[in-house]
């Protein structure tokens, strides 16, 4: 009986050795084939060139969803759909800005989201300016009476995109400040980290006040401005701004999101859900921002579906109108928290290489996370102790199912150069670092997707 027992012992060690090896060449193997993958830039490239910009509720994401059921369909993956859902659509009109006094000279200005009419015949005033959103919020209710408030900042360029974190709030509530201020109009420097004569747009929140008329000057015209100002300080002399922003609110638009999946071979595992967001705004083709995501997470799909049918269905979420409010990932996450998903990935920061993963899974999956750890150091991606939070579309979803999460953190150094600017365009892909973030994705993907680990999270408190 002992020496039956060795041997029975000795053999399956020898198949789970044999079993765990096989694994390990076969992830090896997919992660070699991801490093020459075209499909992610060749999904870029036909978001941008057949469909070009995308902004949210309009007619050009209407044919973006139109393009990518048929392309999703094309590479072969299934259950392909577009689910719709209405949404409030702002769309931009006439935007220009010029200082009448006292150096009368044309700035470069782009309306940011949400942003009230100035009206045809714009707004003239005095600039108010502001070396940081704190020191606007630091004046007394009403005292911009009559003034355009201007706010500058000094992001400067990092590895991780921690400065939009923090210079973020000078878009995202200036408005709102502006406003109780008792400002007419309000303007910043755009947010962004380039010296391009091309301003950033982005969403403006108003907190709860009435939207006034906000826009974002280019970098360089920012800090022009700034100097105007100063010399006027010391002049005694007022700077004038004549605005002109005239976009408007076309009220409820149809937009959608789009989705496809590999159907896994076990149903009753949760599922792995991958997004991206398909729409884009409107004054480039949204190259980086987000046609890169949804090119990466798809060719990552892609290569799990030809290697074989994984255990567990990856679904695929291109998202719809992200950049304006994330509807998208809001529909999402009421549309479907009673599916069985188990964990939830995201991709939308460019295209350049994936140097850093984190992980938010239950503590039974340590030994998966050690291995997707492990196995993602050849590509030059280490670990991080800090905890993974997800991406905007995938926010909701996750709090509403209580998702674990894995992020692949992709080097940020040049993405607010680009960010939300007519410069978002297919140039800017470099292929090679496009090639690794698919890699990457793929390495994920065939661990997690091949594995019953429990990804049950905890109950929060």
């Amino acid at each position: 009986m002992r020496k039956t027992s060795l041997v029975l012992a000795g053999a399956s060690a020898l198949l789970f050795s044999t079993t765990a090896l096989a694994g390990s060449h076969g992830v090896k193997a997919m992660q070699a084939k991801a490093l020459d993958d075209t499909i992610a830039y060749e999904i870029t490239e036909g978001l941008t060139t057949e469909v070009g910009p995308r902004q949210a509720g309009t007619e050009q994401e209407a044919r973006a969803r139109v393009w990518s059921v048929k392309k999703l369909k094309a590479l072969g993956f299934q259950n392909v759909r577009n689910e719709p859902f209405m949404m409030d659509t702002w769309v931009r009109g006439e935007e220009t800005a010029f200082v009448t006094a006292p150096y009368p000279q044309e700035l470069k200005v782009t309306a940011l989201g949400n942003s009230a009419s100035t009206g045809e015949a714009g707004i003239e005033a005095e600039v108010a300016y502001f070396d940081s959103l704190a020191a606007m919020q630091a004046v007394p209710d009403g005292s911009l009476k009559g003034k355009i408030a201007f706010v500058t900042h000094d992001m400067a360029r990092t590895q991780d995109g921690s400065g939009y974190g923090a210079f973020g709030p000078v878009r995202w509530i200036g408005g709102g400040v502006a406003a109780k201020k008792g400002a007419v109009a309000y303007v910043i420097k755009s947010i962004g980290t380039d010296y391009h004569r091309n301003p950033h747009t982005g969403g403006a929140g108003f907190l709860d006040q009435t939207p006034i008329p906000a826009g974002a000057l280019s970098l360089p015209d920012a800090d022009n401005l700034e100097r105007m100002v100063k010399l006027g300080e010391e002049s005694k002399t007022l700077v004038k701004l004549k605005l002109k922003l005239t976009p408007k609110n076309i009220g409820q638009q149809e937009s959608g999101n789009v989705i496809a999946e590999v159907t896994g071979r076990n149903p009753s595992l949760p599922m792995i859900l991958v997004a991206c967001h398909l729409d884009s705004w409107d004054l480039a083709t949204g190259a980086f921002d987000d046609g890169a995501g949804c090119g990466i997470v798809t060719a990552a799909a892609k290569q799990i579906m030809d290697h074989g049918q994984p255990l567990r269905t990856i679904r695929i979420l291109w998202a719809g109108a992200e950049e304006v409010g994330i509807w998208g990932g809001k529909a999402y996450g009421e549309a479907r928290k009673g599916d069985k998903h188990g964990l939830a990935m995201e991709s939308d920061f460019g295209a350049d290489n994936v140097w850093r993963v984190k992980f938010n899974l239950p503590a039974g999956a340590k030994a998966l996370e050690d291995e997707i750890a492990a196995a993602l150091l050849p590509l030059g991606i280490g670990r991080s102790t800090d905890k993974a939070g997800g991406g905007a579309d995938i926010r909701d979803i996750i709090a509403n199912s209580n998702l674990a999460v894995i992020d692949l953190n992709q080097d940020g150094t040049r993405y607010f150069d680009l960010h939300h600017t007519p410069d978002d365009t297919l140039d800017k892909i470099d292929p090679k670092q496009m090639q690794q973030n698919v890699a990457a994705w793929t390495t994920v993907l065939s661990i997690v997707a091949n594995s019953d680990v429990d990804l049950s999270m905890p109950m929060k408190e």
